[in-house]
């Protein structure tokens, strides 16, 4: 039998340096690094360039991801995948 899990999030908040803190649904705490991102996507730059966009996260309608606007959004895959576990 296989086990599919599905990575749901339940919040996210905005840290310093471009930081999020994600909280799974199973409790589990993660720091994702955003600043990655700046070079590998240039429309993440957004987040650096737009007052305040950086800070105004939220979850997406399900937990599926988190988004800032209509463009920017990550996945709970990625998230989960490349945080660092708080312990």
């Amino acid at each position: 039998m296989i086990l599919i899990m599905h990575i749901i999030i339940k919040g996210v908040s905005a840290l310093d340096k471009y930081c999020l803190e994600v909280i799974f649904i199973n409790n589990t705490k993660k720091i994702y690094d955003v600043k990655r991102l700046f070079s590998k996507w240039p429309i993440f730059n957004d987040l650096k360039n737009i007052k305040c966009l950086f800070k105004n996260v939220k979850v997406d309608t399900g937990g599926y991801g988190v988004f800032w606007n209509d463009e920017l959004d990550l996945s709970s895959e990625e998230l989960w995948d490349n945080g660092k576990i708080v312990k």
